[in-house]
């Protein structure tokens, strides 16, 4: 049964519900929403309401292998048949479901969909939370709460892009949940969670802050004993699946709890961490990278691990590793968990002054007022503008307050794409528990003590996969062969993949064959790897510009040698036209630069195969060339 939304709608109106099975209701009376693929279209124009949804994305919710010939002329028809559910135009004389560059927009108000009414009572009940009236907020985000049916969806997750669309609304409700929890227990009202926290962790078993919420309110109730065994049961699973332990916020919370003091009101301190917390979504074509995450993950969980270093070429996915780690570890990092990009859209660095300033404004640092001295004027610091510049210095006051900040918090910073050491001296933790995690091209040899993780091309599998998650597997098996020729010609490089599989999911008639035809030839393949704004030839000239100039030369003339599958130090000399020395030293500097590739392995620099990135190669070519 439809519970009835909490601001009606006008009578006659239709009311739908996405948070269970979809349905809809007029004036009380369930309606026919039509076949299964009549009722994946609507559910994928409620998931994204009054936005854009672009056809390739109906199409793949409704054809997730092979879309017919047909598939968009019976999109249309899907979509009128919404039409008429809903009505053509709403109260404002406005036609409800509409077509534009940017595909299907269905517009819809709060009183008519489940899912919008659900984040308007979540936002109000966390609004009174903030302004400490719990009673309030414990009551809205009950009501929220009230219009959750079960799973999002849960007729439809056959759908690869509905179930997409389900899990994130999931993942909003189980917020929500965590928030209404943590309120009651901070009323003493735990009572009234044990049960349904109990089902949610048993079907979310590796989700931190529902075992804390759990733990507090088995212990809240009196039942000592259980709320140990929550703890006890998660770091055995946490050991087993990921060879992690509970984050310390939550051992601390256990060794209270065996001690019978009194706990420091943690739900309170979990609910500070998520509003602190800033980070993008998280990246949903994630591939692979499963023995560095779980060694990133491994490293941010120690105490004794403060920077980590991130570094590869450009395109291999550094940034996406990163940020996968820091959505993992949730509560891990009590404080928040914060993300800065260190360059401008255009790739040039920003000055330390403007990313300490964000970071200080993210985390609510405070700068002591100094008289007759400016906020950011007096003292200096090393960084990768040019010295002729006309830089903002980093106060003395505002650096000693981040110093300070770090020494006392526990929070995970991720610095994204660093151009050099320099740069982040002055913003890494000097003392205290916080962790910050580096991205960059270059290798930072000058920072220590820091451990790297070094990210190279994707196995095959991994490419393979990534690019099945983009263009369909159905597409992928009716040319296996073909399919490797394109991960292989893009270097496996998640970037390069990524944005070739893009631009295939959007030329849905181009073979696989011809494609990677077309990328196998070396002056034709850079022009193909584009898909709406992303270019990989961008991303490449941003990291040719890093180069200093006798790096860029060097490259431009090793480029011929390594894209035969590689050069050894005497390949090197004879492209350089100079002596061993020169061009160990040559090679070395392109190697921390990030541009050249060694064996993991110890070798003698005389039986070493030293590659280059096979898109890096052709850009530098390309300049050679011109």
């Amino acid at each position: 049964m439809i519970r009835p939304p909490a601001r009606p709608a006008p009578a006659g109106a239709v009311y739908f519900s996405l948070l269970g099975p979809l349905t809809a209701v007029r004036d009380g009376r369930p309606l026919p929403l039509g076949p299964r693929k009549q009722r994946l279209v609507l559910a994928t124009l409620l998931a994204r309401p009054n936005t854009p949804v672009p056809v390739d994305v109906l199409t793949d919710a409704v054809w997730p292998d092979d879309p017919p010939r047909t598939a968009r002329k019976n999109l249309q028809v899907y979509v009128s048949a919404a039409r008429a559910l809903l009505g053509s135009t709403g109260d404002d004389g406005r036609d409800r479901v509409v077509h534009g560059c940017g595909g299907y927009r269905l517009t819809i108000d709060e009183g008519e969909l489940d899912t919008l009414r659900f984040r308007s009572l979540a936002r109000a009940g966390r609004a009174a939370g903030e302004r400490g009236d719990l009673r309030t907020a414990a009551r809205l985000l009950r009501e929220a709460l009230d219009l959750w049916e079960g799973p999002p969806l849960n007729d439809l997750r056959d759908s690869t892009g509905v179930a997409e669309e389900a899990e994130r609304l999931e993942a909003r409700c189980l917020t929500v949940y965590e928030d209404w929890a943590e309120t009651e227990i901070e009323l003493g009202r735990a009572a009234v969670a044990v049960d349904g926290l109990r089902d949610l962790v048993e079907r979310h078993p590796l989700r931190e802050r529902l075992r804390v919420a759990w733990m507090n309110s088995l212990h809240q109730s009196g039942r000592q004993a259980e709320a140990l065994a929550v703890y006890d049961d998660y770091r055995q699973l946490l050991a087993r699946e990921l060879g992690l332990e509970p984050s310390p916020a939550m051992a601390s919370l256990y060794r209270a709890m065996l001690g019978r003091g009194r706990t420091a009101r943690p739900s309170a301190a979990g609910r500070e961490a998520a509003h602190g917390t800033a980070l993008p979504a998280a990246p949903r074509d994630f591939t692979g990278r499963r023995e560095e995450l779980r060694e990133l993950l491994a490293l941010l969980g120690s105490p004794d691990e403060r920077v980590v270093v991130v570094s590869g070429p450009a395109g291999s996915g550094k940034s996406a590793l990163a940020l996968r780690a820091a959505h993992l570890l949730g509560d891990g990092f009590p404080d928040g968990r914060f993300h800065v990009r260190v360059r401008r859209e255009d790739g040039s660095a920003r000055t330390p002054a403007e990313v300490l300033g964000e970071l200080r404004r993210l985390c609510g640092v405070r700068v002591p007022a100094v008289a007759g001295v400016p906020a950011e004027s007096t003292v200096p610091t090393d960084s990768a503008v040019p010295a002729d510049a006309t830089v903002p210095a980093v106060s003395q006051e505002a650096a000693d307050a981040w110093q300070r900040w770090l020494a006392l918090h526990r929070a995970l910073i991720v610095l994204d794409d660093v151009p050099d050491e320099a740069f982040v001296r002055g913003l890494l933790p000097r003392s205290g528990p916080s962790s910050v995690v580096l991205t960059a091209r270059g290798q930072l040899a000058g920072l220590a003590p820091v451990h790297r993780i070094a990210l190279g091309a994707l196995a095959d599998g991994e490419a393979l996969e990534l690019l099945g998650k983009l263009i369909g597997p159905g597409r992928l098996r009716t040319d296996p062969a073909a399919a490797l020729r394109i991960v292989r010609a893009c270097g496996a490089l998640p970037l390069a993949v990524g944005v070739g599989g893009m631009r295939l999911a959007v030329l849905r008639h181009l073979p696989l064959a011809e494609y990677a035809d077309r990328l196998g030839d070396p002056s034709a393949a850079l022009d193909e790897l584009v898909a709406g704004d992303i270019s990989v030839r961008l991303r490449m000239a941003s990291g040719w510009q890093d180069l200093s100039a006798d790096d860029r030369r060097a490259l431009g003339r090793l480029a011929g040698p390594a894209q035969e599958g590689g050069f050894t130090l005497d390949g090197a000399m004879e492209a350089l036209g100079c002596g061993e020395r020169a061009a160990i030293r040559t090679v070395e500097s392109l190697i921390d630069a990030g541009a050249v590739t060694s064996p993991a392995g110890e070798v003698t620099a005389h039986a070493a195969l030293y590659e280059v990135p096979r898109l890096l190669c052709l850009y530098a070519r390309e300049r050679e060339a011109g």
